[in-house]
């Protein structure tokens, strides 16, 4: 499944790098410890966090995540966005909660 139909889907609101949507998305994580994402995330996951600071970034990229979703309406830093836009990684926002993010997420991805 690729980004663009999860955006699509869930009505994320993507804030750079829509040239990167086609990116596939084989799994998720959710997490706001930075190192337990290093640790335990994958390849391809797709992010879930509250967190909002330009670090997201670098972790996202380090694991080569598909993309980070922030939840709960927060918005990303400034410098956020533009580390983002530098390293081509997608950041979505959704005003849910993680659960819910999650949940309608791995239904799309094995019942659609």
């Amino acid at each position: 499944m690729n980004l663009d139909f999860i955006v699509e889907k869930m009505e994320l609101k993507c804030k750079c790098c829509w040239e990167n949507l086609r990116r596939e998305v084989s799994g998720g994580y959710v997490g706001d410890l930075l190192s337990d994402v290093i640790a335990n995330s994958n390849s391809g996951d797709i992010w879930v966090t509250r967190q909002v600071h330009q670090n997201i970034v670098a972790v996202a990229t380090l694991k080569e995540h598909a993309g980070i979703i922030i939840i709960q309406g927060a918005q990303p830093d400034k410098d956020t966005i533009e580390k983002a836009a530098k390293e081509g990684m997608p950041i979505m926002v959704s005003s849910l909660p993680a659960f819910e993010v999650v949940g309608k997420i791995y239904h799309l991805m094995h019942y659609t």
